[in-house]
């Protein structure tokens, strides 16, 4: 069996350690990245990959945010990503997905939630 060869150093990994990157996190853990949001509950991350009709790049990924009660006993909502990766595969979109550091990913998921509060406001 070929072994896949390591990925290229990932400008984004500013600690130097394999699980400093999402795919890194994955790979070191065998289990999602768990962060504290903005709004000051957990969550989880999960990567997602969707076909698109652009034939130049027919995967989009994305990052859904699973909010997790304070018991951890279950999921009790999510914040999702806009569209951050295109590509031609969805292992391309994956990789590239796993290449970005942790502290991108919180920078992600704080806006994702900034974004659902907007638009979970009422008018005034």
């Amino acid at each position: 069996m070929i072994e896949p060869s390591p990925e290229p150093p990932n400008e984004d990994d500013v600690h130097g350690s394999e699980d400093a990157t999402l795919g890194g996190y994955f790979r070191t853990h065998e289990r999602p990245p768990a962060f504290e949001g903005s709004d000051g509950h957990p969550y989880t991350v999960s990567i997602e990959a969707e076909r698109t009709p652009d034939l130049r790049t027919p995967w989009e990924g994305y990052l859904v945010f699973l909010r997790w009660a304070e018991t951890g006993v279950g999921v009790v909502g999510h914040a999702e990503s806009p569209t951050l990766w295109r590509g031609r595969s969805e292992d391309d979109v994956r990789r590239e997905a796993g290449r970005a550091s942790l502290t991108r990913v919180k920078h992600w998921l704080d806006e994702a939630i900034s974004l659902r509060r907007q638009q979970t406001e009422e008018p005034d």
